[in-house]
């Protein structure tokens, strides 16, 4: 269950919003600085991780076993390396071309 988007490391670019396919987000408000996309049906949640992948900056966690919201923190999640854990986890890294292709294709797809 989707369960932080980190106010240190989202840019309010809304792809976790678009990629959601249980719309579980409500979207930053634009031309608000540091707006972020807000958690607005966290029990829709299906653990997906689409959200988690797709996050340019690493700025969400998902918890892999919850079916309930369960507290985090974040410093103790960057600390073990969860943020963006997901991502990492299946190879697909900041480092890898086809990750910035994708990333850059979904930017120009949706005009962010």
């Amino acid at each position: 269950m989707i369960e932080l988007v980190s106010a240190e490391r989202c840019t309010g670019c809304n792809i976790c919003v678009s990629v959601c396919p249980t719309n579980v987000f409500d979207a930053a408000p634009k031309g608000v600085a540091g707006g972020l996309p807000a958690i607005a049906r966290g029990q829709d949640c299906q653990t997906c991780f689409m959200c988690e992948l797709y996050c340019p900056e690493d700025a969400l966690y998902v918890a892999p076993e919850a079916d309930q919201p369960v507290l985090v923190d974040e410093p103790t999640l960057v600390r073990a390396g969860l943020m963006g854990g997901y991502r990492a986890a299946i190879g697909w890294t900041r480092d890898t071309a086809a990750r910035r292709r994708i990333d850059s294709t979904f930017r120009l797809i949706k005009g962010f």
